[in-house]
């Protein structure tokens, strides 16, 4: 294939050179759509159809998709920076005549018509998990604001954390009760999205506690910064926020690293404190003023606004070779997203596009452009 586009440049650029007497470009022959209806029904149909649609969920519609996007996934599949062994032995059996035909008659189809495939429906992380937190709200309030002692808050506390922090309670890490049993119900999308509605709710403030000496707790908090933020705030999506927590439940969270919880860091800092430090600790951080973690009320709207800068229309005129995205198989685009994320799929952009993000984040991303129509 860089054979092919390397043929392709230079014929552009030497294309003017009879004229002055040098030798003539090789020119390259036309795709021939005939000749490559002809591979794809003997090679392609299995997966993408004659129709280019994608026999089953996670395979790739490519029907009416960019030739030079075409172009480009087949030279990542043969150089091995994408991974599909069959595919990979497919096409490194194929001519480059061959390749360009098959290419061109995929694109050239009609794009997939999504009323004729099951309907795709949109899928709202924080929609979905405010249903779900009407659960929670009788321990941690509507909002994720508890009221009762010794419970947490889970307003603007950090996504990733919450997430780890349940998984944390379902190994038996964690100390739990009776209401815990409710989180085995729950999926991993259910979770993430659950976070992602407490995340991006606003912490209330505090009254300070009954005990211990605000004043006398922030000189302690100097080494807990480093991690937890300045004044308990975190900017670390895995790191729980500090300011605004309930203080009953700090000063049992800092002892739980003394017996059951495990953190090399924590365990060591906690064993020099005393009762009162603890206290002290607990009433500082409980007076401080917090705020939401995320935005997840607009944040797939958000990326999706983002994502429309390179795979909005004029797609096939980008200056780099770009899918398209609309009316795509919803479980691709996922695959995709979170092989970006995880990089097991080249692209620097794409990785740094998708690496913040959780599996119900790109699920929403996802469902949104498999439910539009494909142009």
């Amino acid at each position: 294939m860089k054979r092919l586009m390397l043929a392709v440049l230079l014929s552009a650029a030497l294309a003017g050179c009879s004229d002055r007497g040098g030798t003539p470009a090789v020119a390259v022959a036309p795709a021939d759509r005939d000749a490559g209806k002809a591979l794809a029904e003997r090679d392609c149909r299995g997966c993408h159809g004659l129709d280019g649609r994608g026999a089953a969920p996670g395979i790739p519609h490519l029907a009416a998709q960019s030739e030079r996007y075409l172009d480009a996934s087949i030279e990542a599949y043969l150089e091995g920076r994408r991974t599909h062994a069959a595919l990979r032995d497919m096409i490194g059996g194929m001519s480059e005549a061959d390749l360009r035909n098959v290419v061109a008659y995929y694109a050239g189809l009609p794009p997939v018509d999504a009323a004729a495939g099951a309907a795709t429906a949109r899928f709202l992380p924080y929609e979905h998990g405010e249903s779900l937190a009407a659960g929670c709200a009788g321990c941690h309030g509507v909002d994720g604001n508890a009221s009762k002692p010794g419970t947490p808050t889970l307003a603007g506390q950090q996504p990733h954390y919450l997430v780890v922090a349940v998984h944390e309670y379902l190994n038996g890490v964690r100390t739990t009760d009776p209401m815990h049993a409710l989180l085995r119900r729950l999926s991993k999308l259910d979770v993430e999205s659950i976070a992602l509605y407490y995340a991006s709710q606003v912490p209330a403030a505090r009254d300070a506690p009954a005990f211990g000496d605000a004043a006398a707790g922030e000189p302690l908090t100097a080494v807990c910064g480093g991690c937890h933020g300045s004044h308990g705030v975190s900017t670390d999506a895995a790191t729980p926020n500090l300011a605004g927590q309930d203080a009953h439940y700090l000063v049992s969270a800092i002892k739980a690293y003394r017996k059951t919880r495990r953190h090399a860091g924590m365990e060591a800092y906690v064993a020099g404190l005393s009762q009162q430090d603890i206290e002290n600790i607990a009433a500082f951080y409980a007076a401080q003023k917090s705020r939401p973690a995320e935005k997840g009320r607009t944040l797939v709207q958000d990326l999706i606004e983002k994502c429309d800068r390179c795979h909005g229309p004029g797609v096939e005129n980008a200056a780099v070779a770009v899918p398209k995205i609309r009316g795509q198989d919803k479980d691709y685009l996922i695959m995709a997203l979170r092989a970006y994320r995880d990089d097991r799929r080249e692209s620097s952009t794409m990785h740094v596009m998708s690496l913040p993000y959780s599996d119900s984040i790109i699920e929403g991303v996802a469902a949104y452009y498999a439910a539009e129509p494909a142009r």
